[in-house]
């Protein structure tokens, strides 16, 4: 028999739904819907069934809608917790004069927390300093203790440990893709280069340098968030130049047991440095590794009093100026005495010299006499404008300033004549020695990329051509006659020139004359140079083969000629096994010592 409902019950006798029941009663159709799901008669089980169903589809649909948002999301809405300077930056490679990388970004990952949402944070510390040993248990524990948002556990980590930290599963626990530099070449170009800090930032070198040219506000637009999205920046360095040239100083200063060591490349037509390296050097992957002040960039950021080098300064000067000619004669038969001092020469002749003999032997009295007829005034304007009296900037941030005396007496010019007194960085004694022997273009050397018009464009006439012609003339002399300085880097068939620079170290105002800074200045082919090599050694010695000596000829100078041979392929330099036709026209013409 069917059973009946009450008459009054509205919702099962059909009444019309539209109808508002009284207050009263819609509690009572409340408490009979309630009654109707949670009743445990079997008749109500239809719709407690239908209603769970339904509960259940709208919360995993919001499950799954949620979960598909997440998944499609970009990669960088995972680090929109983050302020735009705590990511890691994008860089653009570097790469040589070839397109051999020099330095590139590498994608890795940081782990970081959420202290807010951790809920054991004793135990998080305890397993994640178990998968990574050297975070510090007691700094996480403090950084888990403070009212921040976010703190980074470790930047950088490997593949393995992000997997064994995922599977912790740890909540407030999370990871930040970041961009790590990393240099393929280790230690080669290390000086140049730089590096690049936790945040990948350029802390020195050409990392520094591209931060300034807007690395930096490129990355805060959003505009880097790739290395592809960066032009590569291209140096004028030659990889396989600068390999030879540190591993043959590298070899030079076990050889010679010197302190330190440094040299360098350069075409004197566009100043653009082929290599440059400075030993003891450093790893750029190890950012802390080029903190040792030992490690410094001796080519640009040391200053050394550059020896007998200057003597090329002085004649080409006392030349330009007309107060001597390539005939001058000039009297070394005696000492030059000022007060207390005496000036005299490390092999002296004690006769009257010619300007070629003057630069060949090396003569202190040849030469200073040569700029004491140009006078003081003279010799401070000509340096000047040679820029030995200023900072040399380059494309990289670290320079030196000249250590320029204070007072400059007549003293001073008889001593700066022959390179003691004014210490200056080496790449300056290098960009005023290209000047000498290029046809007389001064431009300040680059590490980028610099056109034979936009070096013209930018060059500033110091001497004249014929003057130009008389340096070359007299640093190929030197390297030829026997009686010369220069022998030892003479390599056959690359014509070579070259001036040696021996100079006594300075301590406190005193000369230690058993501590000496040595330079040999080299140039290839000295008819039309192309290039020169530079090699500087801090404190070499004495050692079996040079005959107790510690100047510049017995070390500087075979080192010097050991990258010139090494590096000439390279340098598209061939062979000449004849010499040139008429190198030096101008120097045949007046009859010049050792031309005919």
């Amino acid at each position: 028999m069917a059973r009946s409902f009450p008459p009054e019950d509205p919702l099962l006798h059909g009444a019309s739904r539209d109808a508002k029941p009284s207050g009263k009663k819609r509690r009572s159709l409340w408490s009979r819907l309630f009654l109707t799901l949670f009743s445990m008669r079997l008749d109500k089980s239809g719709h407690r069934l239908y209603v769970a169903m339904l509960a259940f589809m709208v919360v995993f649909g919001a499950i799954s809608w949620k979960l598909a948002t997440l998944a499609n999301l970009p990669d960088e809405a995972s680090t929109k917790i983050f302020q735009p300077d705590q990511i890691a930056k994008a860089r653009p490679d570097i790469v040589d004069r070839n397109g051999i990388v020099l330095a590139t970004d590498l994608k890795t990952d940081s782990v970081y927390a959420e202290p807010r949402r951790l809920i054991d944070k004793d135990e998080a510390v305890e397993l994640i300093t178990a998968v990574l040993p050297d975070v510090d248990a007691r700094e996480l524990r403090e950084k888990f203790t403070k009212k921040k948002g976010f703190v980074w556990i470790k930047r950088r980590i490997s593949p393995k440990e992000r997997e064994e930290i995922f599977r912790l599963g740890l909540p407030g626990i999370g990871f930040a893709p970041e961009s790590k530099r990393i240099y393929p070449n280790g230690t080669a170009a290390a000086h140049i280069l730089g590096g690049a800090g936790v945040d990948n930032n350029g802390i020195a070198g050409i990392e520094k340098y591209i931060d300034g040219q807007g690395l930096s506000d490129l990355a805060g637009a959003g505009l880097a968030a790739q290395p592809a999205d960066l032009t590569p920046v291209k140096l004028t360095l030659d990889l396989r130049v600068q390999h030879a040239l540190r591993d043959e100083l590298m070899k030079g200063m076990d050889k010679y047991k010197a302190k330190a060591v440094g040299g360098m490349v350069i075409d004197v037509t566009t100043g653009e440095v082929i290599a440059l390296a400075s030993l003891p050097d450093f790893d750029p992957n190890i950012p802390g590794d080029a903190l040792d002040p030992d490690k410094i960039n001796r080519v640009i950021v040391g200053t050394y009093e550059m020896g007998s080098t200057f003597k090329a300064l002085t004649l080409a000067m006392a030349l330009d100026s007309g107060k001597e000619t390539i005939n001058s004669q000039l009297d070394a038969r005696s000492d030059l005495r000022y007060g207390k001092y005496t000036i005299g020469d490390f092999h002296p002749t004690h006769r009257i010299l010619t300007v070629p003999e003057v630069f060949i032997h090396s003569s202190n009295i040849g030469t200073a006499k040569m700029a004491l007829a140009v006078g003081v005034d003279g010799h401070k304007a000509f340096l000047k404008k040679m820029g030995q009296l200023d900072r040399l900037h380059t494309e990289l941030p670290e320079s030196a300033e000249p250590q320029v005396p204070k007072y400059w007496s007549e003293l001073t010019t008889v001593t700066v004549a022959y390179g003691h007194g004014l210490a200056v960085a080496p790449i300056q004694a290098v960009m005023a020695v290209c000047a000498l022997v290029n046809g007389g273009n001064m431009m300040p050397p680059t590490f980028l990329p610099r056109s034979q018009e936009q070096a013209d464009a930018m060059s500033v006439k110091v001497i004249k051509p014929e003057t130009s012609e008389a340096m070359r003339y007299l640093m190929r002399l030197n390297a030829a006659n026997k009686l010369g300085t220069a022998g030892k880097a003479d390599i056959d068939g690359y014509f070579v020139g070259g001036k040696t620079g021996t100079a006594n170290k300075n301590f406190h105002g005193h000369y230690d004359a058993s501590k000496v800074f040595t330079t040999f200045m080299a140039i290839a082919p000295a008819d039309k140079p192309k290039y020169l090599f530079m090699t500087i050694m801090d404190e070499p010695q004495a050692v079996q083969g040079t005959f107790g000596f510690q100047t510049a000829g017995w070390n500087a100078g075979p080192v010097t000629g050991a990258v010139i041979e090494r590096t000439a392929a390279f340098l598209d330099m061939p062979k000449r096994f004849d010499p040139p036709a008429a190198p030096f026209p101008t120097m045949v013409k007046l009859g010049a010592w050792g031309t005919k």
